[in-house]
């Protein structure tokens, strides 16, 4: 008697093979420059610090909150013409900076055009990647494209190093060349399939009616408390450890990303949102408190257990925001860039502050604790919060029917 097969994994498509090495080589390329541009700005060009900070916090904030006019483009477009376009927008950027390294009014410019670029081409580019797929492939694919990222942003910094100040005028002549390629590439993608969107009305599971949890609002906290981790780490470690052994720990960080969020994409899949939310903080709270210990083995025990916070945070929020919605993928992609723009910059904000007032204190461990607190309190929040919407959906529709066999 034959036993049953397993049902096997489905291959990338070649286009999804090309999009994964394409983000891989757009990152790559993206963070050969970015990391790098308040030293270019300042030394080079001669920009004060404040004037710096400004300029960056705009290319940020079009960055994260320019994917929301991502959705109304591809509908109006297609998702293959909205990342073309994009592809365009970041290569005329880095061409620009080439004369712009005698002139901050041009590479200011280009700055801005390669962050609107940016915000077009990464909710296009998941909703292409997850276009025309079932559900269950959802997991594999958005982890897949996120260890590429991930993968782009750990190599091109160190890839640049050698460049970016001796002979910066190459590097970006060569960032942009390898983009105009990237975009060629991206002419001879298929048109995509389109799905047919799940209705409004449609019924999702038991579990994630009872929850009642917001993906928009739960990014923006998971952002939140993530960030503290990513703005403050540099500021702590190096003084009590060394820049060598705090660049260890970044590129061990980058590796773990790369490998372990394709291995458990499915087990994130399969958990519910209020276990995802009590897994990602719990690892992201214990995280903290093993920073807030200090030392080699602290820091990086610590930075493990932050990456499997945002592990199972950020690939579970996506998930539950397209599982959730009506809205077209790219739509979905955009508001979830713009929540995490919400997260980024308000961390940035309250975590100044509380940094500069554990500094005051003379502990600066104290704000890696505060931190941990907010960590385990904040999940609480959301659940207790989203308990009480699904009982506020929950009651008007039992008035209903009741209403309804009377």
């Amino acid at each position: 008697m034959s036993a049953e097969r397993p049902p096997e994994k489905r291959r990338f498509t070649t286009p999804q093979g090309f999009l994964l090495a394409g983000s891989f080589l757009i990152t790559l390329g993206s963070f050969a420059v970015l990391p790098y541009m308040s030293v270019l700005l300042h030394q080079r060009l001669g920009l004060g610090l404040g004037t710096v900070g400004s300029v960056l916090a705009v290319a940020s904030l079009i960055q994260f909150a320019g994917g929301v006019v991502a959705g109304p483009v591809a509908a109006r477009i297609g998702l293959r013409r909205s990342m073309l376009l994009a592809l365009t927008l970041r290569t005329a950027g880095f061409a620009a900076f080439v004369p712009g390294l005698t002139s901050p009014v041009l590479a200011i410019g280009a700055l801005l055009l390669v962050s609107a670029g940016a915000a077009l081409y990464l909710p296009a580019n998941k909703a292409y990647l997850v276009d025309g797929s079932p559900d269950a492939d959802r997991p594999r694919l958005l982890s897949a494209s996120s260890s590429a990222f991930n993968a782009g942003m750990a190599l091109g910094p160190p890839a640049a190093a050698p460049l970016v100040m001796g002979s910066p005028g190459v590097l970006f002549t060569c960032v942009a060349g390898l983009f105009a390629l990237v975009g060629v590439g991206h002419a001879f993608l298929p048109r995509e399939e389109g799905r047919p969107e799940r209705a409004a009305s449609q019924e999702p599971s038991p579990g994630e009616r009872r929850s009642g949890l917001s993906p928009f609002l739960v990014t923006v906290v998971s952002v939140y408390a993530f960030m503290f981790f990513q703005h403050y780490l540099a500021l702590y470690a190096v003084p009590r450890t060394s820049a060598g052994f705090y660049g260890v720990v970044l590129m061990g960080y980058a590796a773990l990303l790369v490998i372990a969020q394709p291995l458990l994409a499915e087990w994130i899949a399969a958990l519910s949102y209020p276990a995802a939310l009590r897994w990602g903080f719990g690892a992201m709270a214990a995280g903290m408190a093993a920073i807030a210990g200090g030392g080699y083995t602290g820091i990086a025990v610590g930075g493990a257990l932050l990456c499997v916070g945002e592990i199972v945070l950020f690939l579970k929020n996506d998930l539950e925001a397209l599982a959730r919605s009506s809205a077209p993928p790219a739509t979905v992609f955009g508001r979830q860039r713009l929540a995490a723009g919400i997260g980024a910059f308000a961390s940035g904000v309250v975590g100044g502050q509380l940094y500069a007032a554990a500094e005051s204190a003379g502990s600066a461990r104290a704000f890696w604790v505060v931190v941990c607190l907010q960590c385990l309190l904040l999940p609480v929040l959301l659940m207790y919060g989203g308990r009480r919407t699904a009982r506020g959906r929950s009651e008007p529709r039992a008035e209903t029917a009741s209403e309804l066999r009377s």
